[in-house]
Order: structure tokens, then sequence, then C-alpha cells
């Protein structure tokens, strides 16, 4: 069950999984400029419900509070340079698998599940690889088809850069829903829920244009680490056919 929710076509070699619908790619939990977060046991994520209906005129209009919620959200989001942490993924089918994650602005990615998930995921600041261990294969897909994208940006601005079709919050989070819309590939969605109280990310879902949802909580997040780039390097080695 993979995680970065990528769209339909890949550039190269044969997809790791049967029935693999989408996954994960950002930011998320840590205290701007202050020690990082941590959160021993691993969160239940909250799954939205699949028939609910989500506006889906462009011309959605905000008030001044929807606004300003992401306007705060966009500042959070572009704070965040390097972010290492733990994620829970539940996907469309309901099951669940956990991992580490690996975050470098800009662009930079990756993703490792837990045994016996055998799925690496990776991003270069380009290019975004699925890679399965156990089969030997990988699926290559442009970095900027993939619908979390912007959060690897180095600045965001949801308004402005995105168009964000839904915002609202309550006495434990906010959420707001960006819509993508790409001509090959069909529309797809992107739910982020942050903390009402600390403003900060704990799970997103990818909507993907079947209309599957897939959902990634984080958490034991630490945004002070220093990364090896070599981390991020993808080989781009054609899986396809064993050698020999």
């Amino acid at each position: 069950m993979a995680g970065a929710t990528v769209p339909a076509a890949a550039q190269s070699t044969a997809a790791p999984k049967a029935g693999q619908k989408s996954g994960p790619l950002s930011a998320a939990d840590a205290q701007r400029g202050g020690p990082a977060t941590t959160q021993a046991t691993p969160p239940n994520p909250i799954i939205p419900d699949p028939r609910r209906n989500v506006p889906a005129s462009i011309f959605t209009s905000f008030d001044a509070n929807q606004k300003a919620q992401a306007a705060k959200v966009s500042a959070y989001l572009s704070s965040l340079q390097t972010l290492v942490g733990n994620f829970v993924q539940v996907g469309p089918d309901g099951s669940k698998t956990k991992g580490d994650f690996y975050i470098q602005k800009p662009g930079k990615v990756r993703f490792e599940y837990e045994p016996p998930t055998p799925i690496d995921i990776v991003a270069d600041g380009s290019s975004l690889v699925v890679r399965d261990r156990k089969l030997a294969t990988q699926d290559v897909y442009p970095l900027s088809q993939t619908p979390l994208r912007y959060l690897l940006s180095d600045r965001i601005d949801l308004l402005k850069d995105t168009n964000v079709i839904a915002v609202s919050s309550d006495d434990l989070y906010v959420t707001i829903t960006i819509e993508e819309k790409q001509a090959l590939i069909g529309t797809s969605r992107l739910m982020l829920m942050l903390g009402a109280k600390d403003g900060q990310l704990k799970q997103w879902t990818v909507t993907d244009p079947q209309g599957y949802d897939t959902t990634i909580a984080v958490y034991n997040l630490d945004t002070t680490k220093k990364l090896d780039p070599a981390m991020f390097k993808i080989d781009f080695t054609n899986y396809s056919t064993p050698p020999g």
C-alpha cells in the first residue's frame, strides 16, 4: 500500500501494487522556531465520511475569518523547512500502515513503510518514485503532478497558489480542502487538518480522481535534524526486467 498519492500515468516501470490508491508527502506537527513536539502514541487518523459533499464551485467566496485561517495555515506551512517524523496511513480499503518520513524543502521527501509493507517513496525535487523492494519495481512521476507537491515548496499562499474550495473550523481542528484539476488525470482533492489550538498539521486526506480516500496522520515530529542529501537520491534504473 503505497503513499504519496500520485497521478494515474507513470513515466516508467510497473506499478508496485495492484489496487494501490494513494498516500503521503508533506509537512506536519512542530513548534515553529521552538523545540520539536513529540507524541509517543500513534494517533488514530480521522477518516472523512466518504459520502461528504464538497463544494465544487471555483467561485467559492470566504469570509474574513476563513481568509485569516487560510493565511495562518499558509504561514505555518511556509515556516517548515526540514521535518522528520512518523506516520500512520489508512488506505481506501481501511488497511492501516505505519512508517517514518523525512522532508527537506524544497521538493525532497522520503517515506519508509514498516515491514511487511515493502514500499519506499522518494522525491528528489523534480521526480517522485514509488519503489517496491520486494517486487523490485518502481513507478516514476513528475513531482509537479502530485497533489501534495506545494507542501514541499519554500513558500505557499493557499488562497493565491491553490484552488481552496472549503475552509472550516471547530474546537479541535481547522480544515482546508483544496481541489486539483488536471486535464489528463482528472480531479483530486486534498483535505488538510490542523490543530485549532496549536496551529500544527495533524493529518491530510487525499481523494484521487476515482473518489478513493487515503488519510495520513503524522506525529513525533522534529524540525531540527540535519538530513543526508543521499536520502533523496533516486536510482532511475529500470527494474521491470529481472537481471539475467
